[in-house]
């Protein structure tokens, strides 16, 4: 039955992306992109939304209570079952996850992810993500914003373990066998108001240490986060398809010296670079 849950993960990593995928950053951040020839895939909890665990998590809850209502439903699994999830959000096996967007060119993005009339979105090519992704280990997927379909997997996972346990498994072999597919999953799961974004993720392995990954830390607001290199290189070049230069006061300029700099590099876009020519505003 274990089997289930990895299907139902390959189900939901299962579409290619088809066209560019973008990262928004800042121009420190494409620096340090391009001359070190990796992103950092940070880990999943230290992300900027650090809700996102919690929604999965919700929505998971949401099942295993509608789930413990029906009185052919093994209860005090289903209890231990949520307590052992609630305990994954802060002491589960690292995951991370680097983020990519449909759309090079949205408001709410340069906000986010860029500082103030500073901002960039590398357009990587999407078979080259795809295929260091797979030469990584990596899964690429592309998130999931229905509030439907999201509640319906969340079901088929609640009834895919109790199947397990239903046939004899133990307790903690099933919550060990099965918690890198399904952290996995969760990591594709966002919340509806979201759904502009057009997010895509890479997502690692789980990892227990930080001695078997390239696994590095750099300072956060608060505290210490732990990121994940993910080599960039194919053949020995990035491949970027485009690149949108942010909201910025003299665009002009800033188009060409980045031009300039992504050649010096080797790092030419293929497509070449647009201002986004969304009006800058001065603060």
């Amino acid at each position: 039955m274990t089997r289930l849950i990895s299907t139902l993960r390959d189900s939901l990593f299962s579409k290619r992306p088809e066209s560019t995928l973008y990262h928004y950053t800042s121009l420190p951040g494409l620096m340090g992109i391009i001359e070190s020839r990796h992103l950092r895939a940070s880990e999943l909890r230290y992300m900027n939304d650090s809700t996102e665990l919690v929604y999965a998590l919700n929505l998971l809850d949401t099942a295993i209570t509608a789930r413990s209502r029906s009185g052919s439903r093994p209860t005090e699994f289903l209890s231990s079952f949520s307590h052992w999830l609630h305990g994954q959000i802060n002491q589960g096996p690292m995951l991370f996850s680097a983020s990519f967007r449909a759309n090079g060119n949205l408001l709410s993005q340069w906000r986010g992810y860029s500082n103030h009339g500073k901002g960039v979105s590398l357009g990587f090519n999407h078979d080259s993500i795809q295929s260091l992704a797979v030469a990584q280990n990596f899964y690429l997927g592309q998130c999931l914003y229905d509030a439907e379909k999201q509640h319906v997997l969340a079901y088929e996972i609640v009834d895919c373990l109790i199947s397990m346990y239903q046939e004899g498994a133990d307790i903690n072999t099933i919550f060990q066998s099965i918690e890198a597919d399904l952290m996995t999953i969760c990591a594709l799961l966002k919340h509806p108001s979201f759904a502009e974004e057009q997010e895509w993720r890479l997502i690692s392995p789980t990892f227990t240490t930080t001695a078997s990954a390239p696994i590095a830390f750099r300072e956060g607001k608060a505290m210490l986060v732990p990121y994940y290199l993910f080599d960039l290189e194919s053949d020995g070049m990035i491949n970027l398809d485009h690149v949108f230069v942010g909201p910025t006061p003299n665009a002009t300029l800033s188009v060409n010296a980045l031009m300039h700099y992504l050649t010096n590099k080797g790092a030419k876009p293929l497509n070449g670079i647009s201002d986004s020519e969304i009006p800058y505003r001065p603060r």
